[in-house]
């Protein structure tokens, strides 16, 4: 019965994320333009042709129609049912890791913003304000839930969780327009974008600054070895952009399953007397 019990509720969340997956598609494609992101209900992006409800299902939607408008035959990216599928997979992670607990209804919430950003930044260079902005909202707000959570003790009140968010955003901004200007002294050109301060506000406001030290760290480690890889093999000029987004989407998702471990390994290695 165990067994049955745990392979239902596996289910249940990876359909669950695949959902929110699919949500998040309308979202990659819609906000940049300008459109509603609830009206019209999902459709061809060729022929506008409104789909099905079985053909609108995560992932198998895609699969039953094999990749094509079942209207005009137009191909239909794969992307979308990666999307879903990683999403899903995201959100089975964190249960996993976390449980039923508030802690895991935030990073679901947090991991869906990072990765519409990521892929938003991919597309389009860009970081929509409407989803930094209202993503540091959500980030306060989920501290105030963890706070009022009864897993928490006391000394982890909502004052002292709130103000803990609000500095780790003070310190997002405030360090990565530091980097940035470094970077714009030493290559001569805007190295890091308004949005990318935004972003690691956001990170910041959900992670708390200890944490957002070591995602900005994955992040910039991350970023100079695929950026500088990929000047090296000719796949980008030094002076064509990146968008730097998804490196702080990683960075942000490794600290927020695993920033505690690292922290307690990078203490032990170079500080083994602390505390």
């Amino acid at each position: 019965m165990e067994i049955i019990f745990n392979s239902l509720v596996t289910a249940i969340v990876f359909v669950f994320g695949s959902a929110i997956g699919s949500f998040l598609n309308v979202v990659v494609y819609r906000l940049p333009a300008g459109l509603s992101v609830i009206h019209p209900p999902s459709r061809c992006p060729k022929c506008l042709n409104q789909l099905r409800l079985y053909e609108n299902v995560p992932v198998f939607g895609w699969l039953w129609l094999r990749g094509r408008c079942n209207h005009c035959r137009s191909r239909i990216s794969a992307r979308y049912p990666l999307v879903e599928a990683a999403t899903g997979l995201l959100f089975l992670l964190i249960f996993w890791q976390f449980g039923v607990s508030v802690q895991t209804l935030g990073l679901w919430v947090l991991f869906s913003w990072l990765l519409a950003l990521s892929l938003i930044d991919c597309d389009t260079m860009t970081l929509p304000n409407s989803l930094t902005r209202s993503g540091l909202v959500a980030g306060l707000v989920f501290q105030v839930a963890k706070g009022l959570s009864p897993t928490f003790s006391p000394i982890d009140s909502v004052n002292n969780l709130v103000l803990g968010g609000i500095l780790g955003a003070v310190v997002g901004l405030w360090l990565f327009d530091i980097i940035g200007f470094a970077g714009s002294i030493a290559f001569g050109q805007n190295a890091l974008g308004m949005g990318d301060t935004k972003l690691a506000a956001l990170m910041g406001a959900w992670l708390g600054w200890k944490y957002l030290l070591i995602a900005g760290f994955i992040a910039c480690l991350g970023g100079a070895f695929v950026g500088g890889g990929a000047i090296a093999i000719g796949l980008l000029d030094r002076r064509q952009p990146m968008p730097f987004g998804p490196f702080l989407a990683i960075g942000a998702a490794i600290a927020a399953l695993w920033g505690e471990a690292i922290l307690s390994i990078y203490l032990h290695l170079f500080f083994p007397n602390f505390g």
